[in-house]
């Protein structure tokens, strides 16, 4: 993964935008951050709940850390080591805790998940 690749995710999703926070980029949808960008330190951080974040953390310590807002499921991820995929669900995961409740549902009806096993 790279910064552009983190952008060109990010505003793919609806009313997703993108403004300085801090002199970096972030991720927001009515104002709200669901993730922010360290390009010069080729990172992301995400929005995740606790859940994930700890599983995440716990399983790939080498791509997942807890930030200083880690209570706030604040979440970093290293771009040159995670898995491209994944990365993407957590990217909407993030912007799914922040975006209204019918801009959800209209992404959802348009991206059926695939049923839990």
């Amino acid at each position: 993964m790279t910064p552009n690749d983190v952008r060109k995710l990010a505003l793919a999703l609806p009313e997703a935008e993108e403004q300085a926070h801090f002199d970096k980029p972030s991720f927001r949808v009515r104002g709200k951050i669901f993730a922010t960008l360290w390009e010069k330190e080729k990172r992301a951080v995400l929005k995740l709940s606790l859940e994930e974040q700890d599983a995440f953390v716990k399983m790939q310590p080498e791509v997942f850390a807890v930030t200083p807002w880690g209570h706030q499921g604040w979440t970093s991820v290293e771009l040159a080591r995670v898995d491209r995929a994944l990365f993407g669900k957590l990217l909407v995961e993030a912007w799914r805790r922040i975006a209204p409740k019918r801009v959800v549902a209209a992404w959802d009806a348009a991206h059926p998940r695939a049923p839990a096993k």
